[in-house]
């Protein structure tokens, strides 16, 4: 198997970003095969999110069609629309049954990220933007860094743009053998740093806007432990872990809920009230797999993600990357 170290690296699944440079926003979709079964677990403080609650165990619907990632906050949500439009041209959708017609209505559980402070806060993605992604998607490698949802990612963001670090979208697979993967795509808007495979800070608040060196969010929680009001901040880390493993409903839960731990990897601090961290998970069905593999290779492949979402991403918007 020629694999490209992506998402789409799961047969069947597709990936297309929008981007709006000039606004510094954007939006991901990731279309799945037919009978993809999906889960979600959100643990963030923050959320912005849609159809999330019929991805839980003990509810109806098992096969997702589509997931959306996207900036513009709780305003990006609008790009489902045009995901779900894109799809039931396509017939595509949970097929319902009414007196004398059969109606298609596709399943696209979405999350939003926080980008209203770069760029234009005005331009957010919306119906058409998410049908561009869906023309745009492919098997292809996935383009990673400032790019769809990725495009106005910020991390560190707290005191503003200059002394930020552009973050970005990025994806990872691990090839468990036999055919079996398991892959992520990860959108970095953290309000903690970003650190590398030894711990050390690649990503954060900077200790001036032209400085290569960080504050430390832990340094900056320690200092705010006895302040109760703090000032807001709205950020996140939103993304999709795909397996072509044969899941149940309840399994491929709990392998959103094991990625989580790549991302507390690679985030630091994770899941604060600040973050809206969401990641979805999708089931191609294939391959039978113990979850308990698939969901450690899963934490895995997140926290290779969010690394490659920094290193991949560059200066736009007044937010230095990594790179530049």
């Amino acid at each position: 198997m020629n694999l490209n170290n992506t998402l789409t690296d799961v047969p069947g699944i597709s990936v297309g970003h929008a981007t709006n440079t000039d606004a510094v926003t954007g939006c991901t979709v990731i279309l799945c095969p037919p009978n993809t079964v999906g889960g979600v677990d959100q643990r963030g403080g923050a959320p912005g999110t849609r159809e999330t609650d019929l991805l839980h165990p003990m509810h109806l619907v098992n096969a997702v069609n589509a997931v959306l990632l996207s900036g513009g906050s709780a305003y990006g949500l609008a790009a489902a629309d045009g995901v779900m439009r894109y799809l039931e041209e396509h017939d595509i959708g949970y097929k319902v049954q009414i007196p004398g017609a059969e109606l298609v209505v596709p399943i696209v559980p979405s999350a939003i990220l926080m980008d209203l402070g770069i760029g234009r806060s005005d331009v957010r993605p919306d119906s058409t933007m998410g049908y561009a992604a869906c023309l745009a998607a492919t098997t292809d490698p996935v383009e990673q860094g400032s790019v769809g949802a990725g495009t106005g990612c910020r991390i560190g963001a707290m005191m503003g743009n200059e002394l930020a670090t552009k973050g970005g979208i990025g994806s990872a697979s691990v090839d468990l053998g036999d055919g079996l993967i398991v892959s992520a795509l990860i959108a970095v808007n953290a309000v903690g740093d970003v650190v590398d495979e030894a711990g050390q800070i690649i990503a954060g608040l900077r200790q001036s806007p032209d400085s290569n060196q960080f504050s430390g969010a832990m340094n900056l929680m320690r200092m705010m432990a006895r302040v109760v009001e703090v000032p807001s901040s709205s950020n996140t880390v939103i993304g999709v872990v795909a397996t072509n493993a044969r899941l149940t409903k309840d399994e491929i839960n709990k392998v959103a809920q094991m990625a989580h731990d790549g991302l507390a990897q690679a985030v630091r601090p994770s899941h604060t009230m600040f973050d809206g961290d969401t990641i979805f998970s999708l089931a191609t069905g294939q391959i039978p797999a113990n979850v308990n593999a698939i969901g450690a290779f899963a934490a895995e492949a997140v926290a290779i993600s969010i690394r490659n979402a920094v290193r991949a991403a560059h200066t736009l918007g007044g937010v230095r990357s990594l790179r530049d």
